[in-house]
């Protein structure tokens, strides 16, 4: 009798979560497919999205306390509180959050073979990390945000995984040369371009200006496309580390 009652209210938000997950899952799919020469492990990729869920309660706490900081010194309503709080704070604390267990879980992988994996694994971190992100933003308010996010921050953060995974892979691949100053400056890279651009994301969003509204829809729209051409690109050109070190021999 007890259960009848519940029953409603359970399937409602059984319903939220799925609305949640789905185009998150979608986007994993997508990227794993491209995957052309050598698909990733299921194990791993588990160990990605779970990465992802570690980075968003970390990025959470750093930025809980970020914002307790920044409100001692500077205005909640002053313009320069948006900008600290967006490119500084947000960006690094959950762009930095992801690439800590991004590389923790894959760096040393035996499987991280090709320079196109920095791609899957940076994206599975992000979609995980978007995928806990959406649950929770859900869950607390509704369908209707599921709805909203599931065409805007979840491919959003896919986007930033894609230019994070780029350099990321770029950078395994020189470190695999023995290039490890290039190794080094392309993972500084591999932090600092998607926490720009997340950065920029949300504060475009967060203007309150509806000419301002076209800007944000251009700025997705550019974002997605550059994005899935890098993915293209990448997947077409992919090539096995080894493949490349003998040519550099050579």
């Amino acid at each position: 009798m007890f259960f009848f009652f519940l029953e409603p209210i359970l399937i409602y938000n059984w319903l939220l979560i799925l609305a949640a997950t789905i185009p998150a899952v979608f986007l994993m799919v997508k990227v794993y497919q491209s995957d052309r020469l050598e698909p990733e492990s299921p194990y791993l990729l588990w160990n990605m999205v779970k990465g992802g869920f570690w980075a968003a309660v970390v990025a959470g706490a750093i930025e809980w306390l970020g914002n307790a900081l920044l409100v001692n010194f500077v205005s909640q309503k002053a313009e320069l509180y948006n900008i600290i709080m967006y490119f500084v704070i947000v960006g690094y604390a959950e762009e930095g959050g992801k690439y800590f267990f991004l590389k923790r879980r894959s760096w040393n992988n035996e499987e991280f073979n090709c320079q196109y994996d920095g791609v899957v694994y940076a994206v599975f971190v992000a979609l995980g990390f978007a995928l806990w992100e959406n649950i929770s933003y859900v869950l607390y308010y509704g369908f209707s945000t599921a709805l909203v996010r599931a065409v805007t921050a979840i491919p959003g953060h896919a986007c930033f995984g894609v230019f994070m995974g780029v350099f990321y892979g770029l950078g395994r691949g020189y470190s695999y040369l023995g290039k490890n100053f290039k190794s080094k400056l392309c993972r500084i890279v591999a932090v600092v371009v998607p926490a720009a651009i997340h950065g920029a994301y949300d504060y475009i969003a967060s203007i309150r200006n509806a000419n301002w509204q076209w800007v944000f829809l251009a700025f997705i729209a550019v974002l997605f496309i550059v994005s899935f051409i890098l993915v293209d690109r990448m997947s077409k050109n992919d090539k096995y580390f080894e493949v490349v070190r003998r040519r550099y021999r050579y």
